[in-house]
């Protein structure tokens, strides 16, 4: 599998490390419980394509929100979490 990476271009999957699914937007402090009920606990579980935190470990160190589809494990693009 192959990570085209913002900062250093094409690289091997084996130079990045995840940790899963990019996590939905957080609910504010003052939210009803229902609200951090599903944040906390209902999670979708998509076959198809779906955005994923990767970080370049083995290069440049940088965060990457990449876009897998878990059926082929194709990646569909990558870009920097930070602006």
């Amino acid at each position: 599998m192959r990570i085209l990476c913002p900062y250093c271009g094409d690289r091997d999957a084996a130079e990045f490390t995840t940790i899963g699914s990019a996590p939905p937007p957080r609910p504010a402090p003052d939210a009803p419980m229902a609200e951090w009920h599903a944040f906390l606990h209902l999670r979708d579980n998509p076959a198809g394509l779906h955005a994923e935190l990767w970080q370049h470990s083995q290069g440049c160190r940088q965060w990457l929100r990449v876009m897998r589809d878990t059926r082929s494990h194709a990646v569909a693009g990558a870009e920097a979490c930070r602006s």
